[in-house]
């Protein structure tokens, strides 16, 4: 039972205000707005919407602002918001081959077919500071060219045809998808629920086990079978209607990792998959999420299970950043009534430890 504090209501009332001049910052600047957060923050955007599971870059801009750039308290706010909403139903499955792609790359194969796109990367940029930022300089245009439409093979493809990977995530006909937003979790999960689960979890942890993975803890040998960022069309069956009608467009991250294997009982030597796809262009999470849904295969593919990131308890239970921060910031909410019942059991236990040192240095002052 919490007492509360007298003034607590004033006190709370000036916080928000505070928090609010603290938001706005220094007068004689500019406000930033929601559509500059959204042009150019927008991998900060991407990923309060991958782990808040709304795709809405305005709404997930100004969870940004609001947070005052606290990516887990914006991830927090927005997905607060997402339970208010209706639901009328399930899209179609996504069909990432189909997608409009912006970037495409393959640590296994050079040449693809269909090519490989670089797209907007770090990856070969010098991790320099560019003291030119400092102003808004003018900024060359990008070389376009028309985009490619149509069916993009896969790499996983490429090795299937000669059946040297496993099937791509076939699940039983009668199988029903799962939603982990509906259903309370209960272990063991099949994959589809473990998948959202890791869709949305938090991308340090993901990361940190994933690359945990790659230490050995877990065994896993990954290759980069393919990674590609684009835009897909969302389809929703209307049922009055007969037919499905699209939605739009979003951004999606889709990640491929090819894994060695070296067999079982039940099946060949082959490569496995690990799989990643979420929201806008979250590459460094599409990955992690990779690693980590082939780590947690290790009972279904006959390996012993050694590592955290195999052990689906502890990793889906610990992955959303949402619950986790509830946790932990429950601690700075009043606990004075159970602090006071910790204190006043470890000042008996010191008594009674007290008094019993003191009888036996009695006794052994007796003895003597």
């Amino acid at each position: 039972m919490y007492v509360a504090v007298k003034g607590g209501e004033a006190a709370i009332a000036n916080a928000h205000r505070l928090l609010a001049d603290r938001r706005r910052g220094d007068r004689s600047l500019p406000a930033i707005g929601i559509d500059q957060i959204v042009a150019q923050l927008g991998l900060a955007v991407d990923r309060v919407m991958a782990e808040a599971s709304l795709f809405d870059r305005t709404l997930a801009a100004l969870a940004i602002r609001q947070s005052r750039g606290d990516m887990i308290e914006a991830i927090f706010l927005l997905r607060a918001y997402r339970t208010t909403l209706p639901r009328f139903g399930y899209s179609r499955p996504l069909d990432t081959a189909d997608m409009t792609i912006e970037r495409r790359i393959s640590a296994t194969y050079k040449d693809l077919p269909g090519g490989q796109l670089l797209g907007p990367t770090f990856d070969y940029t010098h991790r320099l500071l560019d003291p030119s930022l400092l102003q808004d300089e003018a900024v060359e245009a990008p070389a376009q060219r028309t985009a490619e439409t149509g069916h993009v093979m896969r790499v996983s493809e490429i090795l299937g045809e000669e059946g040297l990977i496993e099937a791509d995530g076939d699940m039983p006909q009668d199988h029903e998808i799962g939603d982990l937003t509906r259903e309370p979790m209960e272990f063991p999960m099949t994959r589809d629920l473990r998948l959202q689960a890791l869709a949305r979890g938090d991308e340090g942890f993901l990361l940190a086990l994933g690359y945990s993975t790659q230490r050995g803890y877990g065994r896993n040998h990954p290759f980069t079978g393919e990674i590609r960022i684009g835009e897909v069309e969302v389809e929703f069956d209307v049922p009055e209607l007969g037919f499905a009608v699209s939605l739009g467009v979003i951004q999606i991250t889709e990640c491929q990792m090819v894994n060695q294997f070296k067999g079982s009982a039940k099946a060949p030597p082959q490569f496995t998959r690990g799989y990643g796809l979420v929201f806008g262009q979250s590459e460094r999470k599409a990955m992690a999420m990779s690693l980590v849904d082939r780590a947690l295969r290790a009972e279904e593919l006959g390996e012993d299970i050694t590592a955290p990131a195999q052990d689906e308890e502890f990793v889906i239970s610990h992955s959303d950043n949402v619950q986790a921060t509830g946790f932990v910031e429950h601690l700075k909410l009043p606990h004075y009534v159970d602090f006071q019942a910790e204190l006043d059991l470890v000042r008996r236990m010191r008594r009674e430890f007290e008094a019993a040192r003191s009888a036996g240095e009695d006794m052994k002052e007796a003895a003597e």
